[in-house]
């Protein structure tokens, strides 16, 4: 039988969600699942929710948006509640620590301070991270500071979305081709240092040539003024969707088939996709 935890009423959904995943930690009748799981092994969740949320906000799909943040939410009680079991820190932590670090770096809302566009406000804003980082490790100045800076904003980011970040951080401080021609030189450099690195069969090397081909596209989609992000995503769904007509035209069974006969059944779907659109 389960231990009997209270859950409160709707009337506080916060603090409802907070004792539902609380009894699911429970060790009398709670989840076995929920019981065995860590920070580290939630991380992989975090990361997937978090990317779930973001493909609903690609898809204007509020109804799917709530459901995503709903499961993104949960990741965020569960690691509180985790910290709270190991008497770490709770919820009630989480929020005050986002309250009061958005307090400190909006001085032009919650002090004197003034901000006449959202590009001194992210100016704003970096400069008090900077102080709090320099603050807490006791440093008042690095030899690198832009590389520190960096190396902190992307630690939690998707790799592509990181090297956006570095690209566009560091065109600005001035490490940036002359021309678009340029930029063409360096992806058509990279791949063939990549198709180098493929045929001496060094698996290690192809891999570091194979990132420094995508982060020349990124350099590209940065001058280009796209989102590679939404560019891959877009690309994904496109696929999925000729796929999943090849496999249809084929009775959901592709094995064994040439790959003349699947190419043929691939340009149909694509076809059929533009007429319909």
């Amino acid at each position: 039988m389960a231990h009997d935890v209270p859950v409160p009423e709707p009337t506080d959904p916060l603090r409802r969600l907070e004792a539902v995943v609380a009894r699911l930690r429970d060790p009398n009748g709670g989840c076995p699942w929920d019981l065995e799981q860590t920070h580290a092994s939630l991380t992989p969740y975090v990361l997937e929710e978090a990317h779930e949320v973001a493909d609903a906000i690609r898809h204007g799909d509020d109804q799917q948006l709530r459901e995503e943040l709903g499961d993104l939410l949960l990741q965020v009680v569960l690691h509180a509640q985790i910290a709270t079991e190991r008497q770490a820190f709770n919820l009630d932590a989480v929020a005050d620590a986002i309250s009061e670090k958005l307090i400190r770096r909006h001085p032009h809302v919650f002090a004197d301070e003034t901000a006449e566009d959202s590009a001194a406000v992210r100016a704003s804003w970096e400069a008090i991270k900077a102080q709090e980082r320099a603050q807490s490790s006791g440093v008042t100045k690095s030899a690198s500071p832009l590389s520190d800076q960096l190396g902190s904003k992307v630690r939690g980011q998707p790799a592509l979305a990181g090297a956006m970040t570095i690209s566009k951080k560091a065109a600005k401080a001035g490490f940036e081709c002359d021309d678009m021609a340029g930029v063409w030189e360096k992806v058509h450099e990279e791949l063939d240092e990549l198709k180098e690195a493929v045929a001496s069969g060094d698996r290690s090397h192809a891999q570091e040539e194979l990132g420094d081909v995508l982060f020349t596209l990124v350099n590209v989609a940065r001058w280009c003024e796209i989102d590679p992000e939404d560019g891959l995503a877009g690309t994904n769904h496109r696929f999925l969707d000729r796929f999943s007509r090849v496999e249809a035209a084929l009775g959901g069974d592709i094995q064994g088939k040439s790959i003349r006969e699947l190419e043929a059944l691939w340009q149909q779907a694509k076809a059929a996709i533009r007429a319909e659109s």
